[in-house]
């Protein structure tokens, strides 16, 4: 496992050398950066753990906390806030919830931190391992539900519209992609007929969430031929299983081809 953190703070005091020291004492490699969009874009892939430690500034680089927001959501990055309790909710009104692994209120137990970031790069190790789902859909609501319910299992990235999940798949192959039927702007439709028009992409397995479950509803669904679809009404357990089948399937699906070619 490596342990790499970027650390992002406007410039250095006290309580940031302190970090620093304890994070090298516990075998860190400490990348600073300062709360700066073209300094973070070029230290974006440096590290899957940003430490950012707000400051009376943070309602001054609210630009900076979308892009990092950004990076989170494309790259799946692990972001832990460490501020008082007015910066962190400054920083949540522009970061979702379901985006930061890990808040520190000020004072903080720097031994809690550095056990929290251990277990937090254990854990992402683990979800390396695991199967990746791209989780489209416009209701925040719906999609935090949905995230914690296949995050037991499943590596989740969640995006909030079809054209934000067509950015995410230009440099990122989900296994699966689970699609809202109906969204504003760009349609579930549209989105799938656009992932199965590029080359690049169009293997990847898309299944559609819809909220509809009348005959001609579902017929709709079918008629574009996604990879299956999935009633937003689902009860989780009955959700998680079937991913869980769609995934041994497929599984078994690939087997079978590799075994005859």
């Amino acid at each position: 496992m490596k342990k790499r953190v970027l650390l992002i703070s406007k410039g250095k005091s006290f309580m940031i050398n302190t970090i620093v020291k304890n994070l090298t004492d516990a075998k860190y490699e400490v990348i600073m950066a300062e709360p700066d969009i073209s300094e973070l874009a070029a230290y974006r892939a440096a590290s899957d753990l940003f430490v950012f430690y707000l400051g009376p500034y943070v309602d001054e680089v609210a630009s900076v906390l979308v892009y990092i927001k950004d990076i989170c959501t494309e790259q799946d990055k692990l972001l832990v806030l460490v501020g008082t309790a007015t910066e962190l909710k400054s920083a949540q009104e522009h970061i979702p919830a379901a985006l930061i692994a890990s808040t520190f209120e000020r004072p903080f137990d720097m031994k809690k931190l550095t056990a929290q970031l251990d277990w937090l790069l254990e854990a992402n190790d683990d979800l390396a391992r695991r199967k990746s789902i791209l989780l489209v859909d416009d209701d925040g609501t719906f999609l935090k539900m949905m995230k914690d319910w296949l995050s037991v299992k499943y590596r989740v990235t969640i995006v909030t519209s079809g054209m934000q999940a067509l950015m995410y798949i230009a440099d990122n192959t989900p296994d699966l992609i689970l699609l809202d039927y109906e969204m504003p702007v760009t349609s579930g439709p549209q989105v799938l007929e656009m992932i199965r028009s590029e080359s690049k992409v169009d293997s990847i397995p898309v299944i559609f969430l819809t909220g509809k479950g009348d005959r001609e509803s579902v017929k709709s669904v079918i008629a574009l031929k996604p990879d299956g679809y999935f009633l937003k009404s689902m009860p989780r357990e009955k959700l998680v299983a079937a991913v869980d089948d769609f995934f041994e399937k497929k599984k078994y699906q690939d087997l079978h081809e590799r075994n005859i070619q």
